[in-house]
């Protein structure tokens, strides 16, 4: 095929998908496995998804995240785990993505039902690594985190 076209109808299925996924969040893969040298991929996330505060090691590791639709929260934190900076992210916006470098401790929240984002990193694949996970945050699937998840999606509530 010459082109792959993306649509509207791509983010709800992929939306739907992520509201029917225990983890809240699904992936399209625009590359074709996770060997591949580069990362390109659409990512549904909904509300109450836990992304645990993380951190890139490895050499060639930053990525690049853009907003199609839907708010998303980003939260930076230093090394003992206090929050040194919040984003909000959307289309269209003042800030509608970002990079990030490595050994930046980091997550995002959803802050409503249907974002959807393009996110690209160097490949290939790789699970985080102990290193890589935040200490002082809860782990994902523990009783903790989506207590969690709560506390930091309160972060971007106004009021």
């Amino acid at each position: 095929m010459p082109a792959s076209l993306f649509d509207t109808g791509l983010l709800d299925r992929l939306s739907a998908a992520a509201r029917a996924n225990p983890r809240l969040r699904q992936n399209h893969n625009l590359h074709a496995g996770p060997n591949d040298p580069v990362q390109r991929f659409f990512n549904a996330i909904e509300p109450g998804s836990y992304v645990i505060p993380h951190r890139h090691l490895a050499a060639g590791k930053d990525e690049t995240l853009l907003m199609l639709r839907g708010r998303l929260g980003l939260i930076l934190f230093d090394d003992a785990g206090h929050v040194s900076a919040t984003h909000l992210l959307a289309p269209a916006s003042n800030c509608m993505g970002f990079h990030l470098g490595l050994n930046v401790w980091h997550s995002v929240v959803a802050l409503e039902s249907g974002c959807v984002f393009f996110e690209i990193k160097t490949g290939p694949y790789r699970a985080l690594s102990a290193e890589e996970q935040a200490p002082w945050a809860p782990a994902e699937g523990s009783p903790a985190a989506q207590a969690y998840e709560r506390q930091l999606h309160t972060l971007f509530q106004s009021g």
